[in-house]
């Protein structure tokens, strides 16, 4: 009896876990295979022909927005908020493992852009740059909007990191005679390269795939998840759903190529490690 119990509880569990990752993945994988509509096909089932017309038709000039200007402004801006989340992170962690005057007020303040509603800390940013008579830029006050969001996640990674980290590599390297720096960038980076891999990889798609930060305080230039969002309004045809796949596979390829450094760095720290026991 009680097998026959654990084995209906695990089909229970196991159909529950099914239907919430099909709800999950389920609208993505719509949109995957209504791109692939044939030449007449529609926005919704059923499909009509199978054929790759509107990803061909996605790199024609398009009549309902400026799709591949928003596409280069959406990754440049992923990328420069990729840097310095990275960077920022990176130091603020080392900073923080020692107290210092204002360091719990200067967290606080940090960490507060989390529970901050997005509009209103893209509205407060888009308005400060009006009141200062400043023009609004991707590359500038939705940038800064776009840190207020990836800012915290990477501080919070790199805080559970340096919390782990044995201070015991740092006194050796120390001892061998390295400098401040030396034991920084021989000692101390190699170890939480794999998570920094991480910070990078929330930076990158956190601002790739921002809408309410940027609504505000990106100016007169759509990112392309404002332009889709625009886009939605007068699209008749499956060419945004063909956009929607392209954007997702880049989603995807940016996680795998971070997942693939990230093992690459662990057995290379292991193949290290064990001819390190070797005495090699």
């Amino acid at each position: 009896m009680p097998s026959e119990r654990r084995s209906r509880s695990f089909y229970v569990l196991a159909t529950i876990f099914a239907l919430f990752v099909l709800f999950l993945y389920g609208p993505i994988l719509t949109i995957l295979v209504l791109s692939f509509q044939g030449p007449d096909g529609g926005l919704v089932f059923p499909m009509r022909g199978v054929s790759v017309h509107w990803f061909v038709d996605l790199f024609q000039p398009q009549s309902i927005g400026d799709i591949w200007g928003a596409f280069d402004r959406s990754w440049k801006l992923g990328l420069i908020v990729l840097v310095l989340t990275v960077v920022l992170s990176f130091l603020a962690g080392l900073a923080f493992r020692r107290r210092f005057k204002g360091s719990t007020l200067l967290f606080y303040v940090v960490v507060a852009s989390l529970i901050m509603p997005s509009v209103v800390v893209s509205l407060g940013i888009g308005a400060l740059f009006e009141l200062l008579g400043w023009e609004r830029n991707w590359w500038s006050s939705a940038l800064g909007a776009h840190l207020t969001w990836t800012l915290p996640f990477g501080l919070l990674i790199m805080f559970a990191v340096f919390n782990r980290f044995n201070p015991a590599y740092e006194e050796a390297a120390r001892d061998l005679g390295a400098s401040g720096f030396q034991t920084v960038r021989y000692v101390i980076l190699p170890i939480v390269a794999p998570s920094l891999i991480g910070v990078a990889l929330f930076g990158f798609t956190l601002s790739y795939d921002e809408l309410a930060r940027t609504s505000q305080s990106g100016g007169a230039l759509n990112t392309l998840p404002l332009e889709l969002q625009a886009m939605q309004t007068n699209a008749t045809t499956p060419v945004i759903y063909a956009l929607g796949t392209l954007t997702t596979a880049l989603s995807v390829l940016v996680i795998t190529v971070c997942l693939v450094a990230v093992l690459i760095l662990q057995r290379r720290r292991a193949a290290l490690g064990s001819d390190a026991g070797r005495g090699v």
